[in-house]
């Protein structure tokens, strides 16, 4: 298949699914329409033993299907035990986020006198404390790809080494997948990495819209395109009505 059969959110969802590969059985938590896409690619592919919620009570094989199957009981009570044992990665937005992984869902401006008031920290601290965590930016601009976050809700890895290695022994944050590039944090600073960029998307284009220095390895490739079997499965299965394009349009 050539580049012109996959829109990009499709290449998104493809790029969400691979932010879960190594996991295993953990409970996947992503937040927004192409997160959660990616994880059932993953639980349908090559992570058959990851763990999705319907995010009421239930453990089920497929939170998207008609029937899900279910395979287990998870009230929000016991949530807090996943998180605080690790058994948990949470695939998460970002209103902003540093070079550093230092994320905001907080608010825009003074936290004081705000310009703009947001979700608030939520557990934003937690997450990124205890299990592997990593952003969905869907839309990759200046705005959000910031040199300082306002607020610092989800901890960055120059923050979390200044808590000492006994608390931020567990502390990962594992890639940030925006519309335009996947990056990581594979560096001896943990200073953001451009890891790939997306069909059409050059490296130029992805820091210009960064707001900031990314490490800029010599050769950067191409984000991983989706197989045959996997772009049947997104728009045969997983989304035959196309929600993703309302997220990363064209």
């Amino acid at each position: 298949m050539s580049n012109e059969t996959f829109s990009r959110a499709d290449i998104c969802v493809v790029a969400c699914a691979e932010a879960f590969r190594g996991d295993g059985e953990l409970l996947a938590s992503p937040m927004g329409t192409i997160p959660r896409l990616g994880a059932r690619l993953a639980k349908r592919t090559f992570e058959p033993d990851l763990v999705l919620s319907d995010g009421e009570a239930f453990l089920v094989d497929d939170p998207g299907a008609a029937e899900p199957v279910v395979e287990g009981w998870l009230p929000y009570r016991h949530i807090f035990g996943f998180v605080w044992h690790g058994r948990r990665h949470v695939l998460m937005g970002a209103t902003q986020i540093d070079r550093y992984g230092n994320q905001n869902i907080s608010a825009i401006g003074d936290f004081q006198q705000p310009k703009v008031q947001l979700l608030g920290v939520r557990g934003a601290p937690g997450n990124t404390i205890n299990h592997p965590t990593s952003y969905w930016v869907p839309r990759h601009g200046p705005r959000v790809m910031v040199e300082k976050v306002d607020v610092v809700c989800g901890v960055g890895y120059d923050r979390a080494a200044a808590l000492g290695p006994r608390a931020a022994r567990f502390h990962e944050i594992r890639v940030v997948v925006s519309d335009l590039a996947v990056m990581d944090f594979d560096t001896p600073d943990h200073r953001m990495r451009l890891r790939s960029v997306h069909p059409g998307v050059s490296v130029a284009d992805v820091v210009a819209k960064t707001g900031f220095e990314l490490v800029v390895p010599d050769e950067v490739p191409e984000t991983r395109l989706p197989t045959a079997g996997e772009l049947r499965l997104i728009r045969e299965v997983l989304d035959p009505d196309g929600t993703r394009l309302q997220e990363v349009p064209g």
